[in-house]
């Protein structure tokens, strides 16, 4: 699997399903140490925990741990209980998000969605990458890894999703300025940034289902084709690993088959059932 990983101590946050879940499986097969969080459902680690026993992976490689990634307090509690089960971490996943499946233009979206979404797609991130440094800073380690999950929709805009939008073009910024703060913790410390467009998930299996939409996204996707769960989990590990990626920091990696914003094909040169 992926080299450089074995034994290294990392925390996928909303790792139940989609990428998260593909992620933390890539890490199991490279001998990672994952630390699984889930919000509410334990349903999703609970499988992921049956995968590991079928895979012959021991399971003291894999611990769930639960927290609302948008509640201090929980969050504080969660990397005390990660702290107390297996001392500092190596890397960190920020993952955990959510897309509001309604279409709500900006004029009709309300002050509580857009609240909601800024709270669990970012202010996560925030505290979760807080706490990180700070356990980095009780328990150095000089090659700790943070990869922030991203968007297309933080590169190209999303019409109807303005509150997702400024959640994932944020990460920029914030990516630039966590970069720099890392490496005075952790001297040899990246941060780095994973950017999907459309993925095959739960969290996107109801746009899917509707073959106009897929037309339209591969209309605009130099490789005419949706993504996996897979394609963008190894990414994600490859930067996590300081054997292959040491030196890659401050970067955005768009794994989006090519994904512009404009149209590269007529609707007859693609075909969305076999996307």
């Amino acid at each position: 699997m992926i080299e450089g990983l074995s034994g290294r101590k990392i925390l996928v946050t909303g790792a139940s399903g989609g990428i998260g879940s593909a992620t933390a499986k890539v890490l199991l097969k490279s001998g990672a140490v994952v630390f699984l969080h889930y919000n509410s459902s334990s349903q999703g680690i609970n499988e992921i925990k049956d995968w590991m026993e079928k895979e012959g992976i021991p399971n003291d490689h894999g611990f769930p741990v639960q927290a609302d990634l948008s509640e201090e307090e929980q969050v504080i509690q969660m990397f005390e209980n990660i702290k107390s089960m297996g001392g500092s971490l190596h890397g960190l996943v920020n993952n955990a998000g959510i897309w509001p499946p309604k279409d709500t233009s900006i004029v009709e979206m309300t002050l509580e969605q857009w609240n909601r979404t800024l709270a669990v797609n970012l202010t996560s991130m925030f505290l979760c990458s807080r706490e990180f440094l700070r356990l980095l800073k009780s328990d150095p380690i000089e090659d700790a890894s943070i990869v922030l999950i991203g968007s297309t929709a933080g590169i190209f805009g999303e019409a109807g999703h303005i509150d997702y939008s400024v959640t994932k073009s944020a990460l920029h910024g914030f990516m630039l300025s966590l970069k720099n703060e890392i490496v005075k913790i952790s001297r040899h410390g990246r941060v780095n940034t994973v950017s999907p467009g459309w993925v095959k998930t739960k969290m996107a299996e109801d746009g899917l289902k509707d073959l106009k939409t897929v037309t339209k996204v591969l209309q605009t996707t130099a490789m005419r084709k949706i993504a996996t769960p897979n394609d963008i989990a190894y990414p994600v590990a490859f930067l996590l690993s300081p054997l292959l990626s040491g030196h890659i920091s401050g970067q955005n990696i768009a794994v989006t088959g090519g994904m512009e914003g404009r149209l590269l094909f007529y609707p007859d040169e693609v075909d969305p059932a076999n996307a």
